[in-house]
């Protein structure tokens, strides 16, 4: 651990073992549940007062029982993002407004995702309902990169990215209405897949919006875990209109066709090491034997505008019917960013049955565009994640929005068409900061990017962490913590 750069992995119950091997050692009785929740507890007591990660430590926290004491992932310590409701835990959104309550039950999908046997030890951090890019706060310390603490861990998954990242525990719960899975693994240097629409239960936040943009999954460290993971929920679960996923153990010997997409839908620049990042990707696949070729978007600037527009109506949602949902809501306790998106949706309200209309066929656009292509590959993010304030709740809201709408260019085409999409770890910059790289997938095909992705990682093994290079190259630059935004 260094000024600017901060994890745990030590010599514990934990090593530097992914959850897949921590499960084995923990059903070989060689490391005990006891112990690895212990040693995870150790570890978010000496990574959290500088990441801020955490937003809930559970007393008692809860263990699996019942078939899930027999799950793949029996006894792996883990954290549930802070919109998900487990029992006894209090859930605030990241928000002032809401005065968090335990939960008398657990939600529709923290039940799926327990299934599997994980010891959740509490809540992570994530900012202002999911709506920003970055986990900062308009009153609070912001969730720091483990990477550089003075930089950006993403959003909206921040706080289980950086718990991941930094080793404190193997796995985390994320969800994704905009990118937030992609964009904080990719900010992290983690797996991060987005599943196609219906794969997982629905959790509370995406149920009854009038396109559900959410998506369930996790934060991991390997791909195997993310296969892992997904294959245990559906047995606990599978949607039947879907091809059953089951667990992809490796990659495929199938040569594929893939597409290759280096601009943005409105134009916004890709910076340099993200646009290395994503051709050195590309030359590996080629390496491998597949046939990349350019591949076009299958929406235009519009649909920047209509997902503003969608996101605008979300934050009318919100302040307007939060007390039915949180007792003890104060709309007048959102921040800016929230605040801004309302009062913007407002002055284009009349517009909504036209927006709707729009990203409802945005699907079959994806379909049309993609579908000659196995797999797609782009970037996750048009830059690498920014310094913290950048993207802060405090910038003036047509500043920020400005920001959001250049930095985010790739992500949110999936949660509108419901398609899968998969980050994982590029390449790092100058400064040691990771960079991610997106594939994006057909409908009900998460196996093609699982086996992309395991062939990727074997290829070009990603940097970690806690390797001394690693190290050395994130302190050549700014070792300096920003201020806290």
């Amino acid at each position: 651990m260094t000024a600017s750069r901060v994890h745990a992995f030590g010599d514990d119950a934990l090593a530097d073992h992914d959850a897949v091997a921590l499960a084995a050692l923990i059903r070989g009785r060689e490391v005990s549940p006891r112990e690895a929740a212990e040693a995870a507890a150790a570890r978010v007591a000496k990574v959290d007062p500088r990441l801020n990660a955490v937003v809930y430590d559970a007393e008692t926290p809860t263990e699996p029982s019942g078939p899930a004491a027999e799950g793949p992932f029996a006894g792996v310590p883990t954290y549930v993002k802070d919109n998900t409701a487990v029992r006894g835990m209090p859930t605030g959104h990241g928000s002032r407004a809401v005065v968090p309550h335990p939960a008398a039950r657990h939600g529709a999908f923290a039940r799926q995702f327990l299934s599997a046997g994980f010891t959740v030890l509490g809540k992570s951090r994530m900012p202002e309902f999911g709506l920003n890019a970055s986990t900062e706060f308009a009153e609070d310390r912001p969730t720091r990169n483990p990477w550089h603490t003075g930089y950006s861990c993403g959003a909206s998954s921040g706080g289980a990215a950086a718990l991941v990242a930094s080793g404190a525990v193997p796995l985390a719960h994320a969800n994704d209405g905009g990118g937030s899975i992609r964009i904080p693994a990719a900010c992290c240097g983690l797996v991060g897949l987005k599943p196609t629409r219906g794969r997982l239960v629905d959790g509370e936040v995406g149920r009854g919006l009038p396109i559900n943009v959410v998506a369930e999954g996790v934060v991991t460290r390997s791909v195997r875990d993310t296969a892992a993971f997904f294959a245990a929920a559906d047995r606990y679960w599978r949607n039947p209109a879907l091809p059953a996923l089951e667990l992809v153990e490796g990659p495929s010997d199938r040569r594929l066709r893939v597409g290759l997409i280096l601009e943005t839908v409105n134009g916004a620049p890709i910076d340099a090491p993200t646009r290395a990042a994503v051709e050195a990707t590309a030359r590996a696949l080629e390496k491998l034997g597949h046939r990349v070729e350019p591949a076009a978007l299958p929406v235009g600037p519009g649909f920047v505008r209509d997902f503003v527009a969608y996101w605008g109506l979300l934050s009318f949602l919100i302040s307007t019917f939060g007390k039915r949902l949180h007792p003890g809501f104060d709309a007048r306790r959102l921040d800016g960013l929230t605040r801004g998106l309302r009062a913007l949706y407002l002055r284009r309200a009349l517009g909504t049955p036209g927006t709707l209309y729009r990203l409802g066929a945005v699907r079959r656009a994806y379909a049309e565009t993609f579908g000659p292509y196995d797999v797609v590959v782009s970037p996750v993010l048009t830059h690498t994640t920014p310094r913290l304030g950048h993207l802060s709740p405090r910038v003036p809201f047509d500043d920020l929005l400005e920001r959001l709408v250049d930095y985010v260019g790739f992500t949110p085409l999936h949660n509108v068409s419901g398609a899968p999409g998969l980050s994982l770890p590029g390449g790092v910059t100058d400064a040691g900061l990771p960079v991610g790289v997106h594939l994006s997938g057909r409908h009900g095909d998460e196996r093609t990017l699982l086996e992309v992705a395991f062939a990727l990682e074997q290829e070009r093994p990603w940097r970690r962490i806690q390797d001394p290079d690693a190290a050395e190259t994130a302190e050549s630059t700014d070792p300096a913590e920003a201020p806290a935004a």
